[in-house]
């Protein structure tokens, strides 16, 4: 371990001590305690979150988006842009939340408990959620299960599912957080229309995390189960405008997935030429095998560049795409 970590066990892409429990990408506040320099200095590449977001000053915020509690008008303008978006077949529900972390923190009470499969390696957060409502969370498929839940592309290799893994259980959420690099690709058309649930997320294609804006869509049913957790006016007013113009634009969608596509290969060839080995991603974040991925990740700390390794891995880090200012920085590191 190198001299910078001393002190600081790391765990998972993140310092111990960066308060929070489970491993994420971020946690730059602890990236900083323990390499130095200031917030401002760093480039955080630990998540996979579009660097060159969709930009916010093409909606000019009227007084009442801050002020007044938000209407029913502007919900349904925003969920029926994510409905023309995303293609949202007849009969399936669209719900606007805060974020898609709120729903995937709210769906394993949507059922009794019992045994839910998700595949491993992915997101945490769906077997943290299940398992604190009191499920059974299964890694592999052994006998039957209540749920299932996948990450489609998964998070962090990359991976695609088939509709074939969709059929045979009670409720099947797939998370379709990174899926807006491909449309074609999503597992929409292919749900259940009973016991079937895509999440979307808008912090990650469009690069506006801090709005917290994600939906839901399928089972009306489930949805509204979803909704009623929620409480009213779940979604702040300048997120209901800016969430409804970004969908909307799709001049900048098809313009974005050919600069994400670009530089993805672009970061490849970059990792490649330092000695890394591309073995997965998507064209947010790409996964990479190292000799030593601490090592890696102290090396681009030390150009103030944070990076994402894990804890069951000793050789696998992942890096989500630069700004096009900080190409240099990220090829001078290494």
């Amino acid at each position: 371990m190198t001299n910078e970590m001393t002190g600081a066990a790391r765990h998972g892409g993140q310092l111990q001590g960066a308060g929070r429990a489970r491993d994420h990408g971020g946690g730059l506040d602890g990236a900083v305690a323990c390499f130095g320099g200031a917030r401002a200095d760093w480039i955080d590449l630990s998540t996979g979150i579009n660097p060159c977001p969709w930009p916010v000053s093409r909606v000019s915020l009227p007084d009442l988006a801050w002020t007044a509690l938000p209407d029913r008008a502007a919900m349904a303008a925003l969920e029926d842009a994510a409905r023309t978006l995303w293609q949202v077949p007849e009969g399936m529900g669209v719900l606007a939340a805060p974020g898609a972390s709120a729903l995937i923190a709210r769906i394993p009470g949507l059922a009794a408990a019992g045994r839910v499969h998700i595949p491993q390696p992915t997101y945490n957060e769906h077997a943290a959620a299940f398992a604190g409502h009191g499920w059974e969370v299964l890694r592999d498929a052994a006998g039957p299960v209540a749920a299932r839940v996948i990450v489609h592309p998964n998070n962090p290799d990359g991976r695609w599912y088939g509709a074939d893994d969709l059929g045979g259980v009670p409720l099947v959420v797939v998370d379709e957080s990174f899926c807006d690099v491909a449309p074609a690709m999503s597992l929409l058309p292919h749900l259940p229309r009973e016991g079937g649930i895509v999440l979307k997320s808008f912090g990650k294609f469009w690069g506006l995390a801090g709005l917290r804006l994600g939906f839901a869509i399928g089972d009306p049913a489930l949805l509204a189960r979803l909704a009623e957790g929620m409480g009213p006016w779940a979604v702040s007013g300048p997120a209901l405008a800016i969430g409804a113009a970004a969908l909307a634009d799709r001049d900048w969608a098809e313009a974005t997935r050919a600069r994400l596509a670009a530089d993805a290969l672009r970061l490849d060839s970059v990792m490649a030429r330092a000695g890394a080995e591309v073995t997965g991603g998507t064209d947010l974040f790409r996964l990479y095998r190292v000799d030593d991925a601490e090592a890696w990740q102290a090396r681009f700390a030390r150009a103030r560049i944070w990076s994402r390794i894990f804890p069951w891995s000793q050789t696998l880090i992942r890096l989500g795409l630069p700004a096009p200012a900080h190409w240099a920085r990220v090829e001078g590191a290494l």
